[in-house]
Formats: structure tokens, C-alpha cells, sequence
């Protein structure tokens, strides 16, 4: 995969691109000669991005597995090729809520939603290949464990962190990712499709104006000390240029160059059994073999 050309003429999929990191990388991406095509879960949000970017679109609301598949059906239909796939959408609630699935949200919108999407489009992938599959992660998953028992995220929200309700289980998504990422590289070993994510920084996010009490005093001060949207993309949109990362897989990076995650993440089996779990969570056949 040394022959690695950069973004310039590629078809990337992007997920989370109207908003913050994900909107900087993909107008970055673009002026880079990248095609993109946006998934979003609104028309009035997608529209103008995609007028901007000259890009095409697809709306879904990645909390539900059947709009899920119906975008990745939208995209196979409309590309011959896929050469990256961008899981960057994700969402940070401050109450457990249900989805029609009745799978809670923040579980299935930051993993279930990226591990369904990319095995529904992992074939077209892997005949583009030298392809890219990029995660956004984050490093708080170095204070998680995957929640086995608690699946329905009860106990993580009412659980108490200063960084505010609903950071726990934030927490565990992004552990999730990470252990995704290195588990989906394991299996496409060969393929010519790589598997990395990223950790883009503490960026502003206004999830304080959601807060109260200390938890909102805390992540107000966070957000004076935060990155801006578009130095939180660097990773990602580096991750999807360069030649520097053509050979790696598996790995997590942050500001442009692989880190060691937390050594949870390293867990085979814990990877394995997660693989397994989402699978039942999707109601997806193997796509990859173990």
C-alpha cells in the first residue's frame, strides 16, 4: 500500500461532517480534490454542506439500524468505489435514552452505528483497495471498561463524574472504538484495507450549556482551553492524505502520530467478545471471519 496517493480524486464517506471536526476535515478534504459523500441525519444540515463541498449526501439517523442500512444501500447503489470510509459521527447525551431498537443512544449511535456501517460497506472496501477505514476515538477511553453488564448504560448514567452525566458511558463508546479499530484490522489483515483511529483532542463542544452544578463549571473551564474545530481534524484529515500511515493498521494516533492506547484496549479476547456482542446488537452476519 506504499503507492498511496493521497485524497485528491478518492471517494470518502463521511459520517458527523456538518458540524465541528468533522465539517473542518471534510472542507479541508475537499480542497484537497477529495469526492465526498456525506451520511447526515437532517436534509437542512446536509443540504447546505453539501452545496458548499460539492459533495452528494445521504440522510440517516445513525441511532437506527434500519436507516443504517438504508444509507449504506444508497451508497453501494450510487459508487463502484469506496477507497475510505470515515466513522466520525458521535453524540455525548447528559440522559439515557431508548432508541426504537431499544438499544440506548449513546451506545448505538457511537459504536453500534460505525461497526454496522462499515461491515455493510467493507466489501466495496476492500475492491478499492488501498483503502481506509479512520475511527474517531477519544482518550477517555484510558478511564473505561466495556459495560458487558450493563448494556442498557443504567449504572453509567447514574454514575457521577466532574466532567458531567453521561461522560461514563461516553467513556465506553470510545473504549469500544478503539477495540474495534484493532479488532477489524486483525481481520482485514491482507485485504489491502487498513483499520486506524484517532483521539482529535479536547474540542469545545457547548456540552456544558447541557450541564449543571460542578459538572458544568468544570466543562465550561475545558472549553476556554480547547481546540477549535479545525485543529481537531488535523489527525483525521492527515490519517486520510498521507502516505505515512499506508502500511499501519490497528493503531490509535494523536497529533499526527501513533500513541499506545490504554492497555484495556489491548484485550483480544475482550475485542472478541465485543465483535460477537455487536454482531448480536446489528443483527449482522459475520463479514470478516474471526
Amino acid at each position: 500500500m506504499s503507492n498511496w496517493s493521497g485524497a485528491a480524486g478518492k471517494r470518502v464517506v463521511i459520517t458527523g461532517a456538518t458540524s465541528g471536526i468533522g465539517l473542518a476535515a471534510a472542507r479541508e478534504l475537499a480542497a484537497r480534490g477529495a469526492r465526498l459523500t456525506i451520511i447526515a441525519r437532517s436534509e437542512s444540515n446536509a443540504g447546505p454542506v453539501a452545496s458548499e463541498l460539492g459533495a452528494d449526501y445521504v440522510i440517516a439517523d445513525l441511532a437506527l439500524k434500519s436507516a443504517v442500512r438504508r444509507a449504506a444501500d444508497q451508497i453501494l447503489a450510487r459508487h463502484d468505489r469506496i477507497d475510505m470510509l470515515v466513522n466520525n459521527a458521535g453524540v455525548y447525551l447528559t440522559e439515557r435514552t431508548m432508541t426504537e431498537d431499544w438499544i440506548e443512544t449513546t451506545w448505538a449511535v457511537n459504536h453500534l452505528a460505525p461497526f454496522l456501517l462499515t461491515n455493510l460497506l467493507l466489501e466495496r472496501l476492500k475492491g478499492s483497495a488501498p483503502a481506509r477505514i479512520i475511527t474517531t476515538a477519544s482518550d477517555a477511553h484510558r478511564r473505561a471498561e466495556i459495560p458487558f453488564d450493563d448494556l442498557d448504560g443504567a449504572r453509567a448514567y447514574a454514575a457521577r463524574s466532574l466532567r458531567g452525566a453521561g461522560y461514563v458511558r461516553y467513556a465506553q463508546t470510545k473504549l469500544a472504538n478503539v477495540m474495534f479499530t484493532a479488532e477489524l484490522a486483525r481481520r482485514l489483515k491482507g485485504s489491502g484495507v487498513t483499520a486506524n483511529c484517532f483521539h482529535p483532542g479536547l474540542v469545545a463542544s457547548g456540552i456544558s450549556r447541557e450541564q449543571k452544578g460542578a459538572a458544568r463549571v468544570t466543562l465550561k473551564v475545558m472549553d476556554a482551553f480547547s481546540r477549535r474545530p479545525g485543529e481537531g481534524a488535523e489527525t483525521l484529515v492527515w490519517l486520510v492524505d498521507s502516505a505515512e500511515v499506508s502500511d499501519m493498521s490497528g493503531a490509535y494516533f494523536a497529533d499526527n502520530k501513533q500513541v499506545a492506547p490504554a492497555p484495556a484496549a489491548n484485550d483480544r479476547d475482550v475485542a472478541g467478545r465485543l465483535w460477537d456482542l455487536s454482531e448480536l446488537q446489528t443483527n449482522s452476519a459475520p463479514a470478516i471471519a474471526g
